[in-house]
């Protein structure tokens, strides 16, 4: 609280004036008939095996100006109640009554707080009111976030991968150890660059190291098979959330999380079929991403848009310095063809029309010095859609030369940026499973007509190092810094230690400073960028 009381007046301003009556911390709602219910009696403390419980702790996401997704989950029906307070101890706390969770949801609750005070810690309390037991209450679960200032200044995470090429919970390595790496740094928030589960990457209770030793998990139902079913789907994001590491990484740092490939199925387009893979009963790759997309909404902090219920791509401004561009490579791409098409046609797709229009307008409307777009892919790596046989395009680059095929959609939008003077946008990414950075330089670039710019890959987080992969000249990439496994190993496990991180750091006058990371947080790279006026 600051001195003059002023965030003791905007919790006033701000309370709903219900009456509420107090479990273990919680607070419930009367201004319902729900809730008057359970206000004529105290609530009782029941057995711990009969409580209401909230497995997965609580999280929070899509933060930007004053408001903020809050996310938790029971394991029955349930009414969420969230407390919202700037003081620790919860004093003259926002009470809200939130949203009834049932089946059709799995459980999981999303509040989109509103009103928040900038340039403050905000602390959130979730507890759930259990409705088979009106006085039966959930023990609450406390996370906290801090809102933008005035300053300008930020410091930030990201990173992607979790959970893949068989590596889970190790629980003989201390679980996910990069999310405490991560979080020792205090970041305002974290970007999540994309496969945050495994959905085709089952589990074993062992796995064969490379070089010997063996790899220990963790395992549920869920992952023990490859997902298809929406509830498949949603075991797959649970299984994360059992990471001690992860479920208190989530409670201090909120996320802006994205999708890739792996929250369906490997390399995934719409009409891609599963027919040759006999893991898979569902063939239909359009059925898999509809389940896909649903658990990932419902796990994940997003705001859902009233127009677009399944759109991710969003903006969110942090302070007068930042403003992050979160895009989404995958649900309106073509096929992974060879991508060699000299004109555009409905195969070059990528980001699609609708979105590239948004972005285009949305960068050309930022006030902010730093324009971060959070892609879930590089811009110039080769990535084949078929790795053993280098054939296809998974990603954007299809191999040297004038812009062809998918590149065609990010000529036009470098070339907008250069012709209406954007200034300051730097591009985040993961996905290829190594940590590097890469200055575009048009001066070397097959297609010129664009300005420099940075981009910076860092991961994964909890799954399988490969690389380094193949650069394309079509927009001159170079090679600054890159770390990955020794020449001849690949699939290295986490317990090697080639897992990455970026960090980001905005100070008020608006200098960054972009830092690589490995998993303990030592710093292997840094790069300063000085704000073109």
């Amino acid at each position: 609280m600051s001195k003059d009381g002023s965030a003791q007046r905007w919790v006033s301003r701000r309370s709903f004036l219900y009456n509420t009556a107090a479990a273990g911390g919680s607070l419930i709602a009367v201004a319902t008939p729900l809730g008057r219910a359970l206000a004529q009696a105290p609530a009782i403390v029941t057995a711990d095996s009969r409580r209401i419980a909230m497995p997965y702790g609580v999280q929070a996401g899509d933060l930007s100006g004053d408001r903020a997704i809050v996310w938790s989950r029971a394991d029955r029906p349930a009414r969420m109640m969230v407390e919202v307070s700037t003081t620790e101890s919860f004093r003259n706390a926002r009470r809200i009554s939130g949203p009834l969770v049932l089946a059709d949801t799995d459980y999981t609750a999303h509040l989109d707080l509103s009103d928040l005070p900038s340039a403050q810690r905000v602390f959130y309390r979730v507890s759930f009111q259990d409705l088979s037991d009106l006085k039966s209450v959930s023990e609450p679960v406390t996370g906290q976030f801090r809102t933008a200032s005035s300053g300008g200044a930020v410091r930030f995470v990201w990173s992607g991968d979790t959970v893949g090429q068989g590596y889970g919970i190790n629980p003989d390595l201390g679980g996910m150890k990069i999310y405490e790496s991560m979080r020792r740094t205090e970041p305002n928030f974290f970007i999540h660059s994309g496969d945050t589960i495994y959905a085709d990457g089952p589990l074993s209770e062992t796995k064969e190291l490379p070089g010997g030793g063996v790899w220990k998990n963790i395992v549920t139902p869920a992952k023990a098979h490859v997902a298809e079913t929406l509830d498949d789907f949603r075991g797959n994001h649970a299984y994360n959330l059992l990471d001690d590491n992860l479920r208190r990484f989530n409670a201090e740092v909120p996320m802006f999380a994205q999708w890739d490939d792996h929250e369906a199925t490997n390399n995934w387009y719409w009409e891609k079929r599963m027919d040759a893979d006999q893991r898979y009963k569902e063939k239909s790759v359009a059925v898999l991403a509809a389940n896909g997309t649903r658990a990932f909404l419902e796990y994940m902090p997003v705001r859902r848009d009233p127009g677009n219920r399944d759109r991710i791509y969003n903006k969110f401004s942090y302070g007068r310095h930042l403003d992050v561009f979160r895009i989404d490579m995958r649900s309106y791409r073509g096929p992974n063809t060879a991508n060699t098409q000299s004109e555009p046609d409905p195969d070059t797709r990528f980001l699609g029309a609708e979105q590239i229009r948004w972005l285009k307008q949305a960068l050309l409307a930022s006030d902010a010095t730093w324009k971060v777009i959070a892609a879930d892919m590089p811009i110039g790596v080769i990535v084949y859609d078929n790795g053993a046989a280098k054939t296809g395009s998974e990603a954007i680059a299809q191999g040297d030369g004038p812009a062809l095929g998918r590149e065609l959609e990010i000529a036009d939008l470098l070339n907008f940026i250069r012709r209406n003077g954007i200034r300051n946008t730097v591009w985040l990414t993961a996905d290829v499973h190594y940590t590097a950075a890469h200055y575009y330089d048009p001066n070397k670039a097959q297609f010129q007509d664009f300005d420099p710019f940075w981009e910076f890959v860092s991961g994964p987080l909890n799954a399988g190092t490969f690389g380094p992969n193949g650069l394309d000249n079509t927009f001159g990439p170079q090679l600054m810094f890159v770390k990955a496994p020794p020449d001849g190993q690949s699939n290295l496990p986490p317990s090697a230690g080639y897992q990455f991180f970026g960090q980001v750091d905005i100070d008020g006058e608006g200098v960054m400073l972009v830092s690589l990371k490995d998993l303990e947080g030592q710093t292997l790279y840094t790069k300063e960028l000085l704000p073109a006026a």
